[in-house]
């Protein structure tokens, strides 16, 4: 039976879900020819992950069940406990390279939601009070148990995402960095403090946790986008409730159970599954004072505009269209590597992709050396080791991205690289779209105005700096954009004049840790962005304490003047 498991699994590359019992299996059949059963080139390739991950420790070790297998339902975690759902409509999780399906996940009834968020507003009573430096060790810990179970969750990315181990890595590794800055919550929530503000009063600030805050996950980054929600939230004295995406919900509950095992109390982190009914049930709760949304612009502005009505705090990233304006004195080299880079990494399904070149004056001749480069990037399931780019999450969004780039083509756009009609053998079912560049591109296209999230890079020209620079800005998103120059003052410039929120000087995607995630425009709805200092505000509220300490005189005189720092 073990030895059946493991057959499917290699086949599925779902080692990310196997149980102990099976890694057994692999030594146990070391004299069976598992080449011809699995394929040798796919038996080349998948042992070295196999043996990486069974050598490392159990990630499931007091929750076993909650591992993610082939027809298993995923439960929610309600008060420390993982609880099946009694709701009788699923989803099925699929590996949009295969179209097989790796688990379902329950559309959690209105009363296990109600329980979450109960054991969350339970457990504020208790956690908030916790000593900082008791939230930062756990944290500490939490963050050893990532990195010791990287490649367990990259795996599981890859298979219910699609994205290559590579890139799920990367995933894995720009949250943990987030959790590592949580580590230093004790500096980071740090009040102020005035000594004598009038005569014998002094006024001090302290950052109080809010309460029960809510997270809610987009599909692109299973692992990177919860972690840049609950540590930064829960660090700083608030509890949580979490709706992973339904896609790949198997990242979240993994990281879930990693923060139990360091240490994080029962209720403190809460996860229900579902669709738009939990999503509308977060927004109109009353007792959840905060939400964080990563996803689409129509999706983003529904949540901004419903909490906010409902009172609460919200930061919204949504949609982007960033922009690279490449100068004629740019380095060819590195440029066309960034550009390809950017512009196709993770199937081009990132909020920082960067989908749309303006090629200045002569730098428009390297638009052919771009397409030669993109031409020899590899297409194939995330888990095959030469593998550049995967698929896109779901035939929805393949179909959705191929009628996006033949709109272009009908509007005058020219297709210099059509990705459309890719085969991948051995994958024949799955998502998947090969790099796409398309030139001549006008600001009236519909492939411009919207965000295509998938592997198409389109490309523009400007006469000049000047021109490009308005190009950009009249755009309504507000992510990022860069520049590629070797010119301080045309680089100067256009940081000067953009109107984004993070901009790169080259640099395809800016890198902003410890920084803020500041998108702006369209890009973002909310008042405070995502960790770094302004993710610790979001989370948190001033208090101000202003106190007397002194021997006042009897007197029986009573004065309704406004009180000032002047002396009478």
């Amino acid at each position: 039976m073990a030895t059946a498991v493991l057959l499917r699994s290699f086949r599925r590359r779902d080692f990310a879900s196997l149980p102990r019992s099976t890694y057994k299996a692999f030594t146990a059949n070391t004299n069976k020819s598992w080449s011809s059963l699995v394929g040798s080139a796919r038996w080349a390739s998948l042992t070295s992950q196999f043996s990486s991950i069974s050598a490392g420790s159990d990630i499931c070790t007091t929750n076993s069940h909650v591992t993610v297998m082939e027809g298993k339902r995923i439960p929610n975690l309600i008060g420390g406990s993982f609880v099946d759902s009694k709701s009788s409509d699923s989803i099925d999780v699929i590996n949009p390279a295969t179209q097989e399906v790796v688990s379902q996940i329950p559309l959690t009834t209105n009363e296990e939601f109600k329980s979450a968020v109960s054991a969350a507003k339970e457990a504020f009573l208790s956690w908030k009070n916790t000593p900082i430096t008791t939230r930062q060790r756990v944290m500490l810990k939490y963050q050893d148990l990532i990195r010791k179970n990287m490649d367990k969750l990259a795996l599981n990315i890859t298979t219910e995402q699609g994205k290559t181990l590579k890139d799920a890595q990367g995933d894995v590794f720009r949250g943990l960095e987030v959790v590592e800055h949580a580590c230093g919550m004790a500096t980071l929530q740090m009040g102020e403090y005035v000594c004598n503000v009038s005569n014998g009063v002094d006024t001090y600030s302290i950052r109080e946790p809010l309460g029960v805050c809510a997270g809610i996950c987009p599909f692109n980054f299973p692992a990177m986008i919860p972690l840049w929600m609950f540590p930064i939230a829960v660090t700083s004295g608030n509890t949580f409730v979490l709706k992973p995406s339904e896609k790949d919900p198997g990242a979240s509950m993994m990281l879930a159970e990693l923060a139990m095992e360091a240490g994080l109390p029962d209720g403190v982190l809460n996860i229900v599954h579902g669709t738009h009914d939990i999503v509308n049930a977060i927004c109109d709760d009353e007792d959840i004072k905060a939400i964080s949304f990563v996803g689409s612009n129509t999706a983003g502005m529904h949540i901004y505009a419903r909490a906010s009505a409902a009172g609460k705090r919200v930061q919204s990233n949504m949609g982007a269209k960033n922009h690279g304006i490449v100068m004629p004195d740019a380095n060819i080299d590195s440029t066309l590597n960034a550009l390809v880079a950017a512009g196709f990494g993770a199937a081009g399904q990132r909020c920082m992709a960067l989908s749309t070149v303006v090629f200045v004056g002569e730098s428009k001749s390297w638009i052919e050396r771009l397409v030669e480069r993109a031409q020899t990037l590899k297409v194939s399931a995330g888990t095959e080791p030469d593998a550049d780019l995967g698929p896109v999450i779901s035939r929805q969004a393949k179909d959705r991205i191929c009628k996006l780039i033949q709109s272009s083509v009908d509007s005058g756009g020219k297709l210099l690289l059509d990705g459309r009609n890719i085969t991948v053998p051995g994958y024949e079912k799955g998502n998947f779209i090969g790099p796409t560049i398309l030139s001549d591109v006008t600001a009236d296209m519909e492939c411009y105005k919207e965000e295509i999230f998938g592997p198409v890079l389109l490309c523009m020209q400007a006469d000049s700096l000047e021109e490009a620079i308005r190009i950009v800005n009249k755009n309504k998103y507000g992510n990022g954009a860069s520049i590629f120059t070797t010119s301080g003052v045309a680089a100067r410039k256009f940081q000067t004049e953009i109107e984004a929120g993070q901009v790169g000087i080259n640099v395809p995607i800016p890198v902003p840790l410890p920084f803020s995630f500041t998108g702006s425009k369209a890009s973002f709805a909310g008042d405070l962005n995502f960790y770094g200092k302004a993710g610790v505000n979001f989370y948190t509220q001033i208090k101000t304490i202003t106190q007397q300490w002194k021997d006042l005189p009897g007197s029986s005189a009573v004065s309704l003047a406004m009180p000032t720092s002047q002396k009478s």
